[in-house]
C-alpha cells in the first residue's frame, strides 16, 4: 500500500517533465524539412487588370515571377485601378537551354483584350499568354468575345 503514493508522485513527476511514453503512440523519425522552392528561371512578365474600373498595368523584364506580378499590380493601381488582380503571368527562356522542371510553361507573350462597351455593369475581358504576340492576342480576343461582345487588344507584352 505504501507504493501507491510513491507511484502517483513518480507518475506526476514524469508527466511534468514530459518524459512519459505511451505504448500506443509511435513517434517515429521526424519529418525532413521541406526542400527550398525551386528557382524558376526566365525573364518574367505579368499583366494586372481591374474589371471594376477597366484599368490595367503590366511589367516585363523581371528576374522572378513574384516581382513581375507585384510591379504589374502597382502599375495597375497607379493607373487608378481599385481592384487590380494579376490576370496573366508568363516568361521567356532566352538565356537558358533547359527547362527548370517547375511545370510553368515558357510563353513569351501575353495580351489583354477588353470589350469596347460595358455589358450589364461588367466589361468582358480576356487575358492569355502564348509563344507569339499574335497567338496571345488571338487567344485573349477569343476569351473576351466569348461573352458576345466586340473586343480589342488593350495591352500586349513580350519578354
Amino acid at each position: 500500500m505504501r507504493y501507491r503514493p510513491v507511484a502517483a508522485v513518480l507518475g506526476i513527476a514524469l508527466l511534468w517533465t514530459g518524459r512519459v511514453i505511451s505504448a500506443d503512440l509511435s513517434e517515429g523519425p521526424p519529418e525532413p524539412p521541406a526542400p527550398p522552392p525551386q528557382e524558376e528561371k526566365g525573364i518574367w512578365a505579368a499583366i494586372a487588370y481591374s474589371s471594376a474600373d477597366v484599368r490595367y498595368g503590366f511589367f516585363w523584364g523581371a528576374d522572378k515571377r513574384q516581382e513581375a506580378s507585384d510591379i504589374a499590380l502597382k502599375h495597375c493601381e497607379n493607373a487608378g485601378g481599385q481592384n487590380c488582380t494579376v490576370v496573366a503571368v508568363f516568361r521567356n527562356h532566352r538565356h537558358w537551354d533547359d527547362d527548370d522542371q517547375t511545370g510553368f510553361p515558357y510563353n513569351h507573350c501575353g495580351a489583354l483584350a477588353v470589350a469596347e462597351k460595358p455589358a450589364d455593369r461588367l466589361t468582358p475581358w480576356g487575358a492569355k499568354s502564348a509563344q507569339t504576340r499574335r497567338e496571345a492576342e488571338d487567344l485573349a480576343l477569343q476569351a473576351c468575345q466569348a461573352a458576345g461582345d466586340k473586343c480589342k487588344i488593350r495591352e500586349w507584352v513580350c519578354t
